[in-house]
């Protein structure tokens, strides 16, 4: 039954690290009526895509904020039901009020945000809260979400330098990206010029002109051939994630081929009843997953992280999978928890239903969370070889490549070698040399090919 009464519709919480969300698509218009949980909205965080749900039914009332538009959490984005007398469509949108709460348990909180994602260090906490006016800003120190204090640290900025545009003057993601683009975080403010003197002897030459600044540069007229579209949030998460990673960790690679004949045997042989009784396809990637898992229990630090001066091992193995979104202009890595509890239909259940619910925009946060081993299957479409980026805070992350029969020397039946075609498989380990060793890489990769090689399938 619609409702009589407004409903708000707000930014949600998508994570204890996510400040803000990017609206990517209304689902329905103005005027529309909606159901209660029916998809109303598509929104972009740095960690995930996802739809947002109606919280009751109705008329959608009023959007008042539209696509594109990168709003804090908590921030009112549209009004369901009521006689839409509120704010009319278009005006800014409106924050929902917290009440307010001592400096003491903010910093606390901020405090423990950054501990949990390891964002260093965080203002210290005041004895009395703030007036409204000095919301953001005591002491010369400026409280921010773990995210923008993560960014600021990344590229040396000083969050009490930024003008914020969030409620009380705070910093928001979107104000620190702006500061760093514009070439401020790199180059200090020139001194005052003296003045000329009213008549000088010879005029000096022009001087050369100043390199532009990101942003400057993208507002730069088209070129013939070029065309410009704006980076999601999406995009800009991938590309802080993977800058980060190559600026904290100190990769290397290494290699090992496989000889998957007797995967393919098994496959075939198990890929009609899988695929009639479970709904699934038991793709090499399940294979080589599942052996992972099992391969990752004798190998903890492969499978652990650098907390500090602190090596952290677990006896546990979350895999993450790399899964492709929107053509190529996306990636997303879902996690199976878990992961060595699962037989090889468990996993191959475990795997489908996470890469179809990351397509689908249906993933929550927690499920793109607390990975602590990754494998990307770039061998879907053909490649044979890649030297991966490692997701930080991890220590590793393997690579499945594209199965190709290829002539293979191995013993007959006498002892002989003989010259075989195989069907071979490149699997790469990108590992973080600050904790993992080239040694301990090539037993891990020696141990992974012999379970492949020598598959039981009694034993999964």
């Amino acid at each position: 039954m619609a409702t009589t009464e407004a409903i708000d519709v707000v930014m949600p919480q998508m994570g204890v690290s996510v400040s803000e969300g990017t609206i990517t698509k209304w689902l329905k218009q103005q005027g529309e009526q909606v159901e209660a949980d029916e998809p109303l909205l598509e929104i972009s965080t740095d960690k995930v895509d996802t739809e947002v749900p109606s919280p009751g039914s109705g008329v959608l009332t009023e959007i008042l904020v539209q696509e594109g538009a990168t709003v804090e959490v908590g921030t009112k984005l549209a009004v369901i039901g009521g006689d839409g007398a509120g704010a009319p469509s278009g005006s800014e949108p409106q924050t929902q009020e917290a009440p307010p709460e001592p400096a003491t348990q903010a910093a606390s909180d901020e405090s423990m945000a950054a501990a949990s994602e390891g964002l260093g260090e965080v203002a210290p906490s005041q004895q009395a809260p703030p007036e409204p006016a000095q919301a953001a800003q005591t002491n010369g120190k400026t409280f921010v979400s773990p995210v923008v204090a993560k960014i600021a640290s990344e590229h040396g900025v000083d969050p009490s330098q930024v003008q914020g545009t969030g409620r009380g003057g705070r910093v928001t993601k979107k104000d620190i990206l702006n500061f760093i683009e514009s070439g401020a975080a790199s180059a200090p403010a020139a001194p005052p010029q003296p003045e000329a003197p009213a008549a000088a002897p010879a005029p000096a030459p022009a001087p050369a002109a100043p390199k532009p600044t990101p942003a400057q540069a993208a507002a730069a007229p088209t070129q013939p051939g070029e065309s410009f579209e704006p980076m999601t949030a999406m995009r800009k998460g991938i590309a802080e994630h993977m800058r980060r990673s190559l600026d904290t960790a100190a990769h290397v690679t290494s290699a090992i081929e496989v000889d998957m004949s007797k995967v393919v045997a098994i496959r075939t042989e198990l890929k009609k009843e899988y695929q009639q009784s479970y709904g699934v396809n038991p793709t090499y990637l399940i294979f080589v997953a599942r052996a992972a898992a099992d391969t990752l229990r004798d190998y903890p630090w492969i499978n652990g992280e650098i907390r500090g001066e602190q090596i952290v091992t677990r006896s546990y193995v979350n895999l993450g999978f790399a899964v492709e979104l929107q053509d190529g202009k996306g990636l997303i890595v879902p996690v199976v928890k878990n992961a060595e509890t699962l037989n090889l239909v468990g996993m191959a259940k475990a795997v489908t239903d996470i890469a179809q619910r990351a397509r689908d925009k249906k993933l929550l946060p927690d499920e793109v969370q607390g990975g602590t081993f990754t494998i990307t299957n770039p061998g879907g479409y053909g490649t044979f070889h890649g030297t991966p980026v490692i997701s930080q805070p991890q220590a590793a992350i393997l690579g499945t490549y594209a199965v190709v029969k290829r002539p293979w020397v191995v013993q007959d039946e006498l002892g002989e070698d003989v010259i075989a075609i195989r069907p071979i498989m490149n699997l790469t380990l990108t590992y973080d040399h600050r904790l993992v060793d080239g040694a301990l890489a090539g037993r891990f990769l020696r141990d992974l090919r012999e379970k492949l090689q020598t598959w039981d399938e009694s034993a999964y």
